[in-house]
């Protein structure tokens, strides 16, 4: 049975990993086979861009290679997919090369769409590449003082990374002894903070007892980078000295183009995360349209599912267990405190008080995601 994995990220690398060690003898035997296609051969840990962007990680730390985080008997090419021919159960690669599989998993991730606000790409600062994270660090090297406006568009990867980057420039500024100069203020595009409820009513009275001011119901609609101002499709105008932004997310240009799904998103079925009307084509992810947070734990939990499920396909020719929505999600909380947020699609989260340990754990995870990344974590 030939399996093929489109996309190179944390849930197509994670996924990989588990299968492979779950259908050892099956590989041996010639039984099944994993392909792996990626538009890189680095990998690279996407949460780190956070702190790269305050100044608190270096590039190279956020980059392994990717064959050295692959079991063996992975078929890794860097061979980006261009054409998805599901009828044929074929993809054609950015080579040429055809490429057949019996199940194929799509696990392509997502990309910032800031083009999507007229003026947000030339006004703000961004940090999810490397380049405008770097970019946005020595924005903050170069600011002397003044109103700071953090503006949020959906939907976006990593729900909480809003949160976190106010909390962190909090820590950040009162470090650098401009507290006095600088005001902080947050906008959200519903009437809390935070999109999950319990997050929200932790999020707004730290923010109250900060001294973090917030504008809510404010969905961006345009930003005039000439006279500084911020304007909301409610009408409010917002001046700042320094604009940081959310902005929204697409899924990627190949899933677009080939018509999958609406911008970029893939229907998917909740449980089972095949693409819907495709028994032989599951998503991985945030490539999936599921209304959840799209974050690295979400698709490391639906990885988890699918190697299951498709080491049971070939052993078993079934499927065994569905994905229950379970995700885990790190709150900074500032420089040296956090906390979390654990939820699925029955249990909303519930996050407690901010610590110094729980932010240590954070740190700590940061050094093991090369082991989560194998799937031996």
């Amino acid at each position: 049975m030939k399996i093929l994995i489109v996309g190179g990220g944390m849930g197509g690398t994670i996924l990989a990993n588990n299968l492979a060690r779950r259908l050892t003898a099956e590989t041996k035997s010639g039984k099944a086979r994993i392909t792996m296609l990626s538009a890189s051969d680095k990998h690279f840990y996407q949460p780190g861009l956070l702190y790269l962007a305050v100044g608190r990680m270096t590039p190279d730390e956020l980059y392994r290679d990717q064959a050295s985080l692959l079991e063996p008997g992975i078929a890794f090419h860097v061979d980006p997919v261009e054409e998805f021919m599901l009828d044929a159960n074929k993809v054609k690669t950015k080579s040429g090369k055809i490429y057949d599989y019996d199940i194929m998993v799509i696990a392509t991730g997502s990309r910032m769409f800031p083009e999507g606000v007229p003026g947000l790409a030339e006004s703000a600062q961004l940090f999810y590449t490397e380049e405008s994270a770097l970019k946005m660090f020595k924005s903050l090297q170069a600011f002397e003082g003044g109103k700071v406006v953090i503006t949020v568009g959906v939907p976006h990867k990593c729900p909480m990374a809003p949160l976190e980057i106010t909390f962190m420039l909090h820590d950040y500024f009162k470090d650098r002894g401009m507290s006095d100069k600088v005001q902080i203020h947050y906008t959200y595009p519903i009437g809390r903070v935070h999109s999950l409820e319990n997050v929200a009513k932790w999020a707004a009275p730290e923010m109250d007892r900060l001294g973090i001011t917030y504008d809510t119901f404010f969905n961006i609609k345009e930003v005039n980078g000439t006279q500084k101002i911020l304007k909301s499709e409610e009408g409010v105008e917002i001046k700042y000295d320094l604009l940081i932004a959310i902005p929204s997310h697409k899924g990627m240009e190949v899933v677009e183009k080939n018509g999958l799904g609406q911008n970029g998103w893939i229907p998917t079925h909740r449980g089972k995360l095949n693409m819907e009307g495709r028994e032989n084509v599951f998503v991985c992810g945030d490539t999936t349209n599921i209304p959840i947070s799209k974050a690295g734990s979400t698709a490391h939990f639906e990885a988890d599912t699918l190697a299951e499920n498709i080491a049971a396909i070939v052993k078993m020719g079934t499927p065994v267990r569905e994905y229950d929505g379970k995700v885990f999600c790190f709150i900074e909380a500032g420089k040296d405190r956090a906390t979390y947020a654990m939820f699925n699609y029955q249990n909303p989260p519930d996050p407690k008080a901010p610590t110094k340990a729980m932010h240590w754990f954070k740190m700590a995870y940061n050094k093991l995601y090369w082991i989560s990344a194998r799937g031996l974590l």
